[in-house]
């Protein structure tokens, strides 16, 4: 069993925006109230009904716009690392430290987590969270919703079942390496490491001969997606896939900017974004890519989520191709982040899910 330590990686930027843009961001997508508050003193400007305040009252829309706009553009273009609180001897699971390479050769780091079985289940995580999850209790980062999400519950229900575990770090998140130049590809990027944890669980004498089917969260099903569309074939042996709230980025804006009322937001966002990373909104991840989605995939989404919407996740699930397909609508609330820790309170669905496409 490895001990935790410190790594150097958690003391490397996510890029050249300060934290506090990047934090201030995470309260545009989460639960938008602080990004909101310059919103407000919009709304207070504009209450004034004395005809001169009307130039001061324009001024301060727009210093409130370009702050939700920017706050919001960093956290997308460069997401931020958040530091990893909880370790699987804390919850009985011996495991092993593992780094390997992603596709194009950053630095992956994660835990290899042996199980009693022939059964392996590679795991990665949404932004802006870790293999262990989101410290979302602490400050400073409160601002999606003011809890924790934690993985470690479900890995240990699926430990006890008898499953191996493999669950790493995404590039520019966790103790994994700067990839990129620390840029957000929402998927287009990610990809990468998808695949590397793929090669190197082939590459372990201990699983290389394992059956291996996928758990995949957020901006990890996206990535995964999208390394289907591109690389099928290293995809071959996968026997089946849980898809938890894979998103479009371009809901997740239109959603935003129609909460605070922002004109042409989507576009004032896409101007921010591209000057920032070179991509445009519909640059990263394409929704068509989840055609090449060939293999039994279980979608889950919180309903009621209101960073997105629920037509786009019914998309989603419609274009993929499987015939052998699930989508389950988590109904206890509209918090997004709370679908995270849903399946560790909650593990009967996704036992089934594996148990069945897992059989010799």
């Amino acid at each position: 069993m490895s001990n935790p330590d410190n790594s150097p990686a958690l003391q490397e930027g996510a890029s050249s925006h300060s934290r506090r843009q990047i934090l201030k961001a995470s309260a545009s997508l989460a639960s938008l109230p602080l990004l909101a508050m310059a919103a407000s003193g919009v709304g207070a400007a504009q209450s004034q009904a004395a005809a001169p305040a009307a130039a001061p009252a324009a001024a301060a829309t727009d210093a409130g716009t370009d702050a939700f706009i920017n706050g919001m553009a960093d956290l997308m273009a460069h997401s931020t690392r958040t530091p990893i609180l909880r370790w699987p001897n804390e919850y009985g699971m011996e495991y092993e430290d593992v780094f390997f390479p992603a596709m194009d050769g950053v630095t992956i780091e994660g835990w290899f987590i042996p199980g009693n079985s022939d059964r392996l289940l590679i795991f990665n995580h949404p932004m802006p969270c870790n293999r262990y999850g989101y410290p979302g209790h602490l400050a400073p980062w409160q601002d999606f919703g003011g809890f924790e999400v934690n993985f470690l519950p479900e890995y240990k229900i699926l430990h006890d079942a008898g499953y191996n575990i493999l669950t790493y770090d995404m590039r520019n998140h966790g103790r994994s390496g700067i990839g990129s130049g620390g840029v957000n590809g929402h998927g287009v990027l990610e990809y990468r490491d998808v695949i590397g944890s793929m090669r190197y669980a082939k590459s372990r004498p201990d699983t290389r001969k394992l059956k291996t089917a996928l758990y995949s969260r957020c901006l990890g099903a996206n990535a995964t997606i999208v390394g289907m569309h591109k690389h099928p074939k290293e995809f071959a042996h996968i026997r089946a896939m849980i898809a938890l709230q894979p998103v479009s980025p371009a809901v997740f804006v239109q959603t935003a900017v129609e909460s605070q009322k922002i004109p042409n937001g989507v576009a004032r966002f896409d101007a921010a974004f591209h000057k920032r990373t070179g991509y445009h909104l519909a640059d990263v991840w394409p929704i068509e890519y989840s055609r090449s989605v060939t293999i039994p995939t279980f979608v889950s989404q919180v309903r009621r989520d209101f960073l997105t919407k629920q037509s786009n996740v019914q998309e989603i699930y419609d274009l993929i191709s499987s015939k052998d397909k699930k989508l389950f609508w988590i109904e206890e609330t509209d918090k997004r982040f709370e679908g995270y820790n849903y399946f560790g309170r909650n593990p009967q669905l996704v036992l089934d899910w594996f148990e069945s496409h897992m059989r010799s």
